[in-house]
């Protein structure tokens, strides 16, 4: 029975009848809504998706996953100091899904030139410290074997304060330290990155974490705080309870307590900001749904019209409302299917043009990221066809129900 409803809904979809030319624009308009609705529906949800985890990989590479402090220190420029020794690292590691743990402090300062001054925040880091992300966002010059042990007497410096001091690689530059009397530093700019990021471009150079430590008089054991990175972001929580868990009340030798936080915990007002672009994305899925089953409503709605003498002569021959509807419903899975296609097409083509060679720019002060980002993802795009076209459906059962409205005796004779 379904072969015979098939092969009518097919002889319609590809119909030329020469004198009934009306269905013809009503099939464009319907494939056009569907192409038009599910390729802004692909490109939007990888701009948002990437847009999203470019800026938070750029947040967490800088911070980490997880930010162990005192928990008198939890501001993230001025710490209280904690001890973290081999002992208390290795326990860290050994937290499930902890895949990297790494020690830092700071110390808030400024740089003076000749001719200008600019506030900032050293940060001293280790050994152990994963300098993967600063290496890929490393303009100039290179990365010096910083230690816990040894000065350096060198720095990173950011774009953003280097081109404010006039600095380059290999100058020299005095940073100053008022706490009861004024200290200074001079330290040499090995190296200048750019990540961005204004939070922290605006403030951050990059130094040992030997010299930090001797800055703030802290004992070789204390730090300002331990970076934990975690194997699954989407466990974030999870993990930062075990440590919290693990740690409790438990105080350093000092006195200290611990106290460990996300990254979204630190920085609430850049993850606040990335969790409204999912407000916007639902907003744009389903106006572009609605344009795509309307657009199909009106063109099923006229197709209908037109073939009333058809259905008129269907039902006289003994079928139901109910297998002409599907008829109907039939024929529009072709013009979906065909609206799908053209979508996939055009979409995907225009994320893959962005994804590899990025035409259309941003603005990295405003927006932490030069390029309008894409993430190509297989899975969200078959689950926006398969939702684009059982909604299209839903919405087309209601308008079918005017097969039922048509009375035999009357559409026979209805041109």
């Amino acid at each position: 029975m379904a072969n015979w409803k098939l092969f009518i809904a097919r002889r319609i979809y590809r119909s030329n009848d020469g004198k009934k030319e009306v269905s013809k624009p009503a099939m464009r308009i319907a494939i056009s809504g569907i192409a038009v609705g599910l390729a802004v529906m692909i490109v939007s949800v990888s701009v948002v998706l990437g847009f999203k985890h470019q800026v938070r990989d750029k947040v967490v590479g800088l911070g980490s996953d997880i930010i162990l402090s005192g928990i008198e220190g939890t501001q993230l420029y001025q710490m209280s100091p904690v001890v973290c020794g081999d002992s208390l690292m290795h326990v860290l590691k050994d937290v499930p899904l902890v895949s990297h743990v790494q020690r830092y402090s700071t110390k808030p300062g400024m740089i003076m030139t000749s001719d200008n001054f600019q506030g900032m925040v050293l940060k001293g880091i280790a050994g152990e410290y994963d300098v993967s992300f600063l290496q890929e966002h490393l303009q100039e010059g290179e990365i010096p074997s910083f230690s816990d042990s040894v000065a350096s007497n060198q720095a990173l410096v950011s774009r953003t304060i280097a081109d404010k001091l006039s600095l380059k690689v290999g100058d020299k530059l005095f940073t100053y330290y008022v706490e009861g009397n004024v200290r200074a530093r001079r330290l040499e700019v090995a190296g200048i990155y750019c990540t961005n990021l204004s939070a922290y471009d605006d403030f951050f150079l990059i130094t040992d974490l030997y010299t930090v430590n001797r800055l703030n008089n802290w004992e070789p054991e204390q730090v300002g705080g331990v970076e934990i990175e975690v194997s699954d972001y989407s466990r974030l929580n999870e993990v930062n309870e075990s440590v919290l868990a693990l740690l409790g009340d438990h105080k350093d030798r000092y006195g200290q307590g611990y106290f460990s936080r996300t990254v979204e915990e630190a920085y609430p007002q850049i993850f606040d900001w990335l969790g409204l672009l999912d407000t916007n994305v639902w907003v744009i899925l389903i106006l572009m749904t609605g344009v795509a089953g309307f657009t199909m409503i009106s063109g099923l709605l006229i197709i209908i019209l037109e073939r009333t003498n058809m259905i008129g002569v269907l039902k006289a021959m003994g079928a139901s409302n109910v297998s002409i509807r599907e008829i109907f419903l039939s024929f529009s899975v072709f013009l979906i299917g065909r609206g799908m296609l053209w979508g996939n097409v055009i979409g995907v083509s225009v994320c893959l043009v962005q994804y590899f060679l990025q035409p259309f720019k941003l603005d990295p002060a405003d927006y932490y990221i030069s390029a309008v980002p894409i993430e190509l993802n297989l899975g969200i795009y078959l689950l926006l066809n398969v939702c684009t076209l059982l909604v299209s459906l839903l919405m087309l059962v209601g308008p079918s129900c005017l097969i039922s409205r048509i009375h035999p005796a009357k559409s026979i004779r209805f041109e």
